[in-house]
């Protein structure tokens, strides 16, 4: 008797090219962070997402601390973060002894609503922490308009926008710096690892320095004429990213274009295989964006249990989960607070409650979809997924 079908929420897309890149490496005899792979891939993703330098780092968050660090963030000063996201993002404001203030988000592509964060701008402000959520790009125009009018820095977390793209112009080079992630549930990864990526060789060179504990990385001493002895400035962090990491990558990076179309179809099943339901609502792809589509989250109508759903789902070997974070309600920083700017969310908070996504990734084959869709489907007509206070 075959096994039931089961269908996980996230799978990586890898094998032969990653193995043989994984060797190149040890062959190379360099495997620690920074090294001469890291270097290649640097300048090969710079040009993927259409900037001039790329830093890799070991994870989003450390690419998003060194960002803010570099750009003189600290202590007093406040950034106004969009709120629907993975605490990274509000994590790495923290980091620098800054304080987060959470932005609403837009009802249609959870991204931050630009007039709420206009409306958050105070003497305090410094710059704008902007989220590609679920990796549609966020409103660039009218919040480099608000940067601008208030002297203030931008910075994009295109922590799931590997491929993405805003009016034409590529994901990462959307604001002043940005930060990625090759989290294995990313649209591209490494298991691990990240970027910053930018147009100003000030800041990314700082960045270097600070990723390697505050000196410049070995690689860049091999060859001298002398021996260098470098000196300790000031107090960085290890932040790299390992050659063996960057060589896996560098594979990813060629497979983008497949991988991207794959999670395209993905999605364009799930449209026609769901969106005659009344009971949840799909996500929206924008005309004017590019969607990676690093998950694809549906938003359940009020009255279902969202737990119940899921646990059905997974019982008939559906993977999910929700959505991602509406970070203003966390107890890290200070909990929800309806008389608090940066406090309260309500857009986010409900949709926090609402949100399942279900499974998106390059592997999904039209079994693997048809049986999300026939499963889901079964699950939302049945009763025992409906709330006491649903009066059907």
């Amino acid at each position: 008797m075959p096994a039931p079908r089961t269908v996980p929420l996230g799978q990586p897309t890898v094998g032969d090219p990653e193995l043989a890149a994984v060797a190149e490496v040890f062959a190379s005899g360099w495997l620690s962070g920074a090294g001469p792979t890291c270097q290649v891939f640097e300048r090969e993703f710079a040009e993927a997402v259409g900037v001039t330098h790329a830093l890799a780092t070991s994870n989003c968050g450390t690419a998003l601390h060194l960002a803010l660090a570099v750009l003189g963030t600290g202590p007093g000063d406040e950034v106004i973060v969009g709120d629907y996201t993975f605490p990274a993002t509000g994590h790495a404001v923290v980091w620098t002894g800054a304080r987060p203030v959470f932005a609403d988000i837009r009802p249609d592509i959870w991204s931050a609503d630009p007039a709420a964060v206009e409306a958050l701008v105070g003497p305090r402000t410094v710059g704008i922490l902007a989220v590609d959520v679920f990796g549609q790009p966020a409103d660039y125009d009218e919040l480099r308009a608000i940067a601008d009018r208030h002297g203030l820095w931008l910075v994009e977390d295109a922590a799931c926008a590997a491929g993405a793209a805003y009016r034409g112009r590529p994901a990462g080079s959307l604001g002043d710096l940005a930060a990625f992630s090759f989290h294995g549930r990313k649209g591209i990864t490494a298991g691990e690892g990240g970027a910053l990526v930018g147009d100003r060789a000030d800041l990314l060179d700082h960045a270097r320095t600070l990723h390697t504990y505050g000196i410049t990385p070995a690689v860049a001493r091999e060859g001298a004429a002398t021996l260098p002895v470098p000196s300790f400035a000031e107090a960085g962090w290890n932040y790299r990213l390992s050659d063996v990491q960057a060589g896996i990558m560098r594979a990813q990076l060629r497979r983008l274009p497949d991988l991207l179309a794959a999670r395209s179809r993905a999605a364009a099943a799930y449209a026609a295989g769901l969106g005659d339901l009344d009971s949840l609502t799909l996500p929206v792809a924008l005309p004017d964006r590019t969607h990676p589509w690093q998950s694809y989250v549906v938003t359940l109508d009020p009255s279902l249990d969202r737990g119940a759903v899921a646990i059905a789902l997974r019982d008939n070997g559906v993977g999910c989960n929700f959505g991602t974070y509406a970070s203003h309600v966390q107890p890290v920083y200070g909990g929800a607070d309806p008389q608090t700017p940066g406090r309260h969310c309500p857009v986010s908070a409900d949709l926090f409650t609402r949100h399942l996504a279900i499974p998106m990734h390059a592997n999904l084959d039209d079994d693997d979809l048809e049986h999300v869709v026939t499963t889901l489907r079964s699950v939302l007509g049945s009763a025992a997924v409906r709330t006491e206070r649903d009066p059907r």
